[in-house]
This record gives C-alpha cells, sequence and structure tokens, in this order.
C-alpha cells in the first residue's frame, strides 16, 4: 500500500541567518487573526476594543512561558534540571500544550484583575479564537514533522520523510481538525446563547472539550516524555486529567452563582 509522503521543509523562507518556519508563521496568524475576532466581540458587547492588543501581549507571554516550563518539567525533567539553562532556550523547541493553556490562564487572570475585567467573562470569550489558533499550531506541528503518531496501515496514514520511512498515524491533522470542529461550535454556540450562559459554560466546556481530545488522541502518539511510568497512561494523559476535572467544577460552580458584572 502506498502512503503520502511529507517532506515539506520546516523551513519557509531563508533569511540570511534568519528563518521563517511554517510554525512560526501560524503561530503567529493565529493570534493575529484571534485579536480581530476578539475586538469584534469587545465591540459586539459594548467594551474598549484597544484593550484586546494588550490581552495579546499578556497571552502570548503566558503561552510561551507556561507551554515552555511545562514541556521541560513535565516530559524531559532529567535532562532540564540537570541543564537549566537550556529552558531559556525556546527556539531550539519543547512547548506543551498544558501548560500553554494553564499559562494562558494565568496571564488572563492577571489581566481581568489589573484592567477591572470580569475574569470569567474574559475567558469564555477568548475560548474561540483560542480553539482557531489550536487549529494552526497543530498544523505548524504537521509541518514540523512532531508530534509523530503510532506506526499505521491506514490508508490515510502519513510517510515524514524526514524523519523516517514508516507510515504513521497523522496525530497533527487528527487534532487541528478536532480543534476545528470545536472552533465552529463554540463559534455557533456563542451566538445562540445568553452572554450570561456563554460566561458561566465556555471556560469549563473549553477545558472537558480540549483535553478530553487530548486525552483520546494520547493512544494514537509515540511516547513524548523521557522516562516511562509503571501507570497504564501516558505523561499526556495524566495531565489532561485534572484539566477535565476542574472544567467540570468551573461548569458546576458557575451554574450555582449568579455571572459576574464587568
Amino acid at each position: 500500500m502506498e502512503h503520502f509522503i511529507w517532506n515539506i521543509d520546516p523551513v519557509l523562507l531563508h533569511l540570511g541567518p534568519l528563518q521563517l518556519r511554517w510554525y512560526g508563521l501560524l503561530f503567529v496568524g493565529s493570534f493575529l487573526i484571534g485579536v480581530y475576532l476578539m475586538k469584534q466581540i469587545f465591540v459586539q458587547e459594548g467594551q474598549n476594543p484597544d484593550l484586546v492588543d494588550t490581552t495579546l501581549i499578556y497571552v502570548l507571554i503566558g503561552a510561551v512561558i507556561g507551554a515552555r516550563l511545562m514541556h521541560c518539567l513535565a516530559y524531559e525533567p532529567d535532562f532540564y534540571l540537570s541543564h537549566p539553562i537550556e529552558i531559556l532556550k525556546v527556539w531550539k523547541g519543547g512547548l506543551a500544550s498544558h501548560g500553554g493553556i494553564l499559562g494562558v490562564v494565568i496571564a488572563l487572570w492577571l489581566f481581568a484583575k489589573r484592567y477591572r475585567l470580569s475574569f470569567e467573562w474574559l475567558l469564555a470569550r477568548i475560548t474561540i479564537p483560542g480553539l482557531l489558533s489550536a487549529t494552526f499550531i497543530r498544523l505548524g506541528n504537521f509541518f514540523n514533522s512532531e508530534i509523530l503518531g503510532l506506526p499505521s496501515n491506514a490508508p490515510w496514514a502519513v510517510v515524514f520523510e524526514r524523519v523516517d520511512m514508516t507510515p504513521r498515524h497523522p496525530v497533527q491533522l487528527y487534532e487541528s481538525f478536532a480543534y476545528l470542529i470545536l472552533f465552529i461550535i463554540f463559534s455557533l454556540l456563542y451566538k445562540r446563547l445568553a452572554p450570561q450562559t456563554v460566561t458561566k459554560l465556555f471556560g469549563g466546556l473549553l477545558l472537558i472539550t480540549v483535553f478530553s481530545v487530548r486525552f483520546v488522541l494520547e493512544y494514537f502518539k509515540t511516547r513524548q516524555a523521557d522516562y516511562v511510568t509503571t501507570l497504564p497512561l501516558t505523561t499526556g494523559q495524566l495531565l489532561s486529567i485534572p484539566f477535565i476535572v476542574a472544567g467540570i467544577v468551573w461548569i458546576v460552580v458557575n451554574l450555582r452563582k449568579p455571572p459576574k458584572t464587568l
């Protein structure tokens, strides 16, 4: 059986000593589209759209710091604790989505506190551009031939020639497509639900759905941590469980209290 061969150069342009990578283009591009979407939401709900640019700065910093620390401490702790200066070398790669989302949540809490907005309101609205960003980022992983799937003989399996000649599950595309579907669902719900309901539900729904997807797709991924546990779950699955539980708690708690005003 012939399989699709993926061997595209992850570098889009070489600009002297600098490189423009597909991953970086998709990462930054997704955040810029997210800014546009958030400004539309802010205007629609009577908030100052100029605050969105500042929100982007908080979110980018939170996402990068959180994702980097989670990767270093949860997936390769032995190496990075022995070489702590390497934690700062983000350009070498190594970002974990669990930490990225946690970093974004903390950044949004700090932003909401600083500018006197409702944290629940803000988090609920940013779920929509956040899901779109997740879609683009996983496409970036596909261009980088990273986060590889397990070997497969399925007709849609992909050979990542820059890695080896083994047909594998394109888990990056599975995850990207799942996030795209969630983006569409959340966008439709946002238009149909009352603003108070969106505020109560969306933060928790994001955690439940995104990390449920991540939990399931871990069964199709190669091991990413540099150690093996005695548990039947991967590191990614173990990290997903607290987020799913937090999402359930979020919804239960918010349904039992009146929404906060901005």
